[in-house]
C-alpha cells in the first residue's frame, strides 16, 4: 500500500485570483500536499532552515519567501515581499502556527501575520485542514506508515470589509475551522 491523496473541497480557487493560503502544519509532507491540492499559482513563506536540506532546499528556496524567524528585520522584509506577490497577483500559502509544533499539539496558536496581509490586500483567506500528515510523515524518525492523506479546503474567509483592527477574530475563526475540521477527523 502506498500514499492515497483525498482532497474535499468545500470552494474551488478561481484561476488568476490571489488568495491567503493557510493550514496546520505537522510535516515536511505538508508542503508537498499543498502544492497537489492547490492548483492556483503561489508561493510559500517559510523558514530558511530548511533551504539546508539537500535537494529538497535546492527547490524550496526558489519557490519559497524565505524568512529567518529570529529576525525582527527578516520578518518585516518577508512582509513586504510578500506584499509584492499579492500586488502581482500571485498567491501566498503560511503556515500560520509558525512552524511544527510538538506532537501532542494538535494545532498551535496562529501568528497574525497572514491575516494581517490578507486584511491588507483584500485577499480571501482559504483554510486547508491536512489531517493525515503527522501520521505519514511525522519530524520523530522512524516514524509513520503509508496510507490515505486527507486534505480539507474549507470555504474562503472574506476580507473585503474588514480592516487591521479585525486581525486576531480573523485568525481565531479560521483557527476554529482548521481545529474542528481536525477533531473530525480524529474521531
Amino acid at each position: 500500500m502506498g500514499f492515497k491523496t483525498i482532497i474535499e473541497r468545500e470552494q474551488t480557487p478561481e484561476k488568476g485570483k490571489s488568495y491567503m493560503f493557510i493550514a496546520n502544519h505537522t510535516s515536511m509532507a505538508d508542503i508537498m500536499l499543498t502544492l497537489v491540492s492547490v492548483k492556483n499559482p503561489f508561493v510559500f513563506v517559510g523558514k530558511k532552515e530548511l533551504a539546508k536540506i539537500p535537494l529538497f532546499g535546492f527547490f524550496y528556496k526558489r519557490t519559497c519567501i524565505l524568512v529567518d524567524r529570529s529576525s525582527a528585520k527578516s520578518r518585516q522584509a518577508v512582509f513586504l515581499r510578500a506584499q509584492r506577490r499579492l500586488q502581482s497577483g500571485l498567491s501566498i500559502c503560511i503556515f500560520p502556527e509558525g512552524g511544527v509544533p510538538e506532537e501532542h499539539i494538535e494545532l498551535d496558536d496562529f501568528k497574525d501575520g497572514a491575516f494581517r496581509l490578507a486584511i491588507n490586500h483584500k485577499t480571501p483567506i482559504v483554510p486547508l485542514t491536512f489531517a493525515d500528515n503527522k501520521k505519514r510523515f511525522s519530524y520523530t524518525f522512524f516514524s509513520g506508515s503509508p496510507g490515505k492523506m486527507r486534505v480539507k479546503i474549507h470555504k474562503f474567509l472574506s476580507t473585503e470589509n474588514l480592516t487591521v483592527e479585525d486581525t486576531k477574530a480573523l485568525n481565531q475563526e479560521a483557527r476554529q475551522i482548521i481545529l474542528k475540521q481536525l477533531q473530525v477527523f480524529n474521531k
